[in-house]
């Protein structure tokens, strides 16, 4: 248990939903029913543990032995294992390449493209935390990698379990890429302060939090927007919900804006929530 339990703490269970929606919508898509064929049933569950403990294991490992720094002046990572010494760097490095090797070696099991995807998600995430690239001190670059990773791999991870992964509707990819950008921005002005103490420049940390706040509320009305044009054209949205979404766009642009105004753990856990109303209104009207 002693190694259990900082082992799970490195791999935050909360971010496992991060990509476990999103790769469910993407399922969603592929088969216009709520599960997937019983005999795509244990490839899915295979799919889910990749994509939960296994990728965010190695993506966090490698991100708190690169942020150690800005980390220990940050509140919110004063339980962070490294943090408090629970487990040594060298120790963290054995892990990561564990759980590398594991992400790699179970997604075979789902299929050869399936590996290819976890490799790149693997690569991305050393490029975000890792010198010489680091591209979380790279203002855009932060931004655009998770939200990549989030927005677009991650449906298409959940797509390719049923369906060929070059047949991804581009539509619903914009549209992930569009919230998932929206959604990730205000975490960088949560964090402005130790980043910025540590030297991270950040996309808040270069633009300022007024330009990041713009920004992300920019992006989140973008995404409405384009799902809002799918719709009309009924191109992966499906045409019944154009109505819902005229009505219900101006209140979610709303929410968003009050909600990351000044952004807190608790706020972007409410954004969070918010942004399932137009998830499962197109859940379910794609399915009905």
């Amino acid at each position: 248990m002693t190694r259990v339990v900082p082992l799970l703490a490195v791999s935050r269970p909360w971010f496992w939903p991060v990509s476990w929606v999103p790769a469910y919508l993407g399922t969603v898509l592929a088969g216009r029913e709520w599960f997937p064929a019983r005999a795509d049933l244990p490839r899915a569950a295979v799919a889910l543990l990749v994509l939960g403990p296994l990728i965010w294991g190695a993506v966090l490992a490698q991100n708190d032995l690169h942020d150690l720094r800005s980390d220990l002046a940050n509140p919110r990572k004063r339980d962070a294992p490294l943090v408090t010494g629970a487990v040594t760097p060298r120790r963290l490095r054995v892990w990561y390449r564990w759980i590398a090797a594991a992400s790699l070696g179970t997604a075979l099991f789902v299929g050869p493209l399936f590996v290819l995807g976890v490799a790149a998600v693997l690569v991305l995430g050393w490029a975000y935390s890792a010198p010489p690239l680091r591209l979380k001190t790279r203002p855009g670059w932060d931004v655009a990698v998770n939200a990549l990773v989030v927005g677009v791999v991650s449906p298409a991870a959940g797509w390719s379990i049923t369906r060929p992964p070059w047949e991804f509707p581009w539509q619903f990819g914009l549209i992930g890429l569009l919230f998932a950008a929206a959604m990730y921005t205000p975490t960088t002005v949560a964090d402005l302060g130790p980043d910025s103490g540590a030297g991270d420049t950040t996309f808040a940390v270069r633009f300022g939090r007024r330009r990041a706040y713009r920004a992300g509320v920019g992006m989140w009305a973008a995404g409405l927007g384009v799902s809002l044009v799918c719709a009309y054209l009924d191109a992966v949205v499906p045409r019944s919900t154009f109505w819902p979404q005229v009505v219900t766009v101006p209140v979610l642009v709303v929410g968003y804006a009050l909600l990351t105004r000044r952004p807190t753990l608790l706020s972007l856990a409410v954004l969070s929530v918010l942004f399932g109303v137009p998830t499962v209104g197109f859940a379910l009207a794609y399915i009905g």
